[in-house]
């Protein structure tokens, strides 16, 4: 038997409040949804390990309060990630217009870290008029 290796891969994820961050994070996790929102108060942090060979993967997830007083604390989510995750409510144009501003703040802590654009609650987006659908995609 081979010895392991193990890697551990920071992974920061900001955007406004009420946008679904935690709600990926918990279901990425631990497979589990919950309809209730619940304020992140600062930082929230949960770690997932996956084996792919002979290799241990820790995703270590650091998901930063989307309300501005929680702003002090972007460079605890962002310092040392491998990629950060921009993420917007497909749902409410003016999350997508506030990525601009996270990316700029995000990238003074760290330029390195691979960003990824995620829109989240696409459930909802997909009932909304084709009209809005195609302007909100044009945006992105």
């Amino acid at each position: 038997m081979g010895k392991r290796n193990s890697v551990v891969i920071k992974v920061g994820m900001v955007g406004d409040a009420q946008i679904g961050k935690t709600s990926l994070m918990v279901k990425y996790v631990e497979g589990s949804f919950d309809e209730d929102y619940i304020q992140t108060l600062g930082v929230n942090f949960m770690e997932k390990t996956i084996s792919i060979r002979n290799t241990e993967i820790t995703f270590s997830i650091w998901d930063l309060g989307g309300q501005r007083e929680f702003v002090n604390m972007l460079p605890l989510v962002c310092n040392d990630a491998v990629a950060i995750l921009f993420m917007f409510d497909l749902t409410r144009k003016s999350t997508l217009n506030s990525i601009k501003e996270w990316y700029r703040q995000a990238r003074g802590f760290n330029k390195t870290a691979i960003p990824f654009l995620v829109g989240t609650k696409y459930d909802h987006f997909v009932n909304f008029p084709r009209e809005d659908q195609e302007e909100i995609s044009k945006q992105v």
